[in-house]
């Protein structure tokens, strides 16, 4: 018999049991599906808060003084807010031991500000950011109109800004704010340039804030409220280590920490933050997977049970075809195809219904729509794994069978 032969075979002796196949495929639904809608919406999670956190440029890390993500209760997060605020002074040390960096930065922030421009105003949720010039060459930011800040505005605290989208949209609807004066707590800013849309975060605007010289903020906020992060970008990736080595020894010096003592600052970057976020992903992929095995397996149990009791009321079936000729591995092939095509026909459904309900789940946190393409190969690969594990004993058991005694079955 030609392989085509022995699948249309396969596959009538599926569909004369269509209960029976129905319930036995339903097994392996369950166990994929399970693995798969967890997956799409870890997946679809993860894209959306890398695109998110993916702020800096490359080849760029950020000391600060707090941790970017924290895990833990309000005790250990106390080690943290105990620590000395990193200072503008501190910067500038820092800039001038570190000359091998390509651009080093600062920026101090605050929030719930409200922006004017003669009637109109923005709602209270505006951040204020203090920069150097040399924060808008490590951030992932792009001027859409107008110029960034220059050195001379850091330099001499000149009342000058650069708007976030969402500031542009809210008072500057339908002219240029190039020129214009707008107000934050009373204090007036020339507008000198405005800033490209960026992605939404979990359908959040990332676009609401305003940006100034560090030393205006200063002057408006004061010099030691607020800790500064400060950015700095490597030559090339290269050099990328090596500058946050020189970056952790001078700030150690800077800010006195004895030898054998923990930094009492932090350094992170995109990669970071994205390995950050993968360990706490991690977890709950490999639990997914763990379950999905063991439905797999019950699913695999059930199906060698239905191929035993398959191969049993087709003894006689086997008899005649060995008798008028049917080699034992065209009868092996017959019987385990059936097995592979229940578990990927299974395999199948479960991971279109997974992909489409982890989407519609994702999508009511506002997630970027994915496929886990990976975790679907996974998926496939399992359940032909499955089937052919599951399959080959009680195909081996029709195989053998003996064609005279098969003959003899009632």
């Amino acid at each position: 018999m030609s392989p085509g032969e022995t699948f249309l075979i396969s596959m009538h002796s599926l569909r004369t049991n269509r209960l029976r196949t129905l319930l036995t495929v339903l097994g392996v639904v369950v166990g994929i599906f399970s693995i798969i809608v967890i997956m799409t919406i870890v997946t679809m999670l993860q894209e959306t808060i890398e695109t998110g956190v993916s702020f800096l440029s490359k080849n760029t890390f950020q000391i600060q003084k707090w941790p970017a993500i924290h895990v833990g209760n309000h005790d250990s997060w106390a080690k943290y807010r105990n620590r000395k605020n990193i200072t503008l002074d501190d910067f500038y040390r820092l800039q001038e031991k570190l000359t091998t960096a390509k651009y080093i930065g600062a920026e101090q922030g605050s929030g719930g500000k409200i922006v004017k421009y003669g009637s109109k105003q923005t709602n209270p949720n505006i951040y204020v950011v203090g920069v150097t010039m040399g924060a808008f060459m490590t951030r992932n930011v792009t001027i859409n109109e107008g110029r960034p800040l220059m050195e001379t505005d850091v330099q001499y605290g000149n009342n000058v800004c650069v708007l976030g989208n969402d500031v542009v949209q809210k008072i500057f609807p339908d002219m240029s704010p190039i020129g214009q004066t707008v107000r934050i707590d009373n204090r007036p800013m020339k507008v000198i340039g405005t800033l490209e849309k960026t992605p939404s975060f979990f359908g959040q605007s990332e676009d609401n804030y305003i940006v100034v010289p560090i030393s205006s903020f200063q002057s408006m906020y004061g010099r030691r409220a607020r800790s500064i992060g400060i950015s700095i970008m490597s030559q090339s990736a290269d050099d990328y280590d090596a500058l946050i080595e020189q970056a952790i020894g001078y700030m150690r010096t800077i800010r006195k920490v004895a030898p054998g003592e923990e930094n009492d600052f932090e350094i992170f970057s995109n990669e970071s933050l994205m390995t950050q976020i993968n360990d706490i992903t991690g977890g709950v992929k490999i639990g997914a997977l763990v379950v999905s095995i063991i439905a797999l397996i019950a699913a695999g149990v059930g199906i060698m049970n239905i191929m035993l009791v398959s191969v049993t009321e087709r003894t006689r079936e086997i008899g005649i075809r060995k008798a008028v000729g049917a080699r034992r591995s065209t009868i092996l092939i017959q019987f385990l195809l059936e097995a592979v095509i229940l578990c990927l026909t299974g395999g199948l459904i479960g991971i279109l219904f997974g992909v489409g309900i982890g989407n519609l789940a994702g999508s009511a946190l506002n997630a970027v729509a994915v496929v886990p393409v990976d975790w679907v190969l996974i998926g496939l690969s399992l359940c032909l794994l499955v089937g052919v594990i599951f399959g080959t004993y009680p195909a081996y058991k029709a195989a053998n069978m003996d064609p005279i005694e098969a003959l003899r079955y009632e």
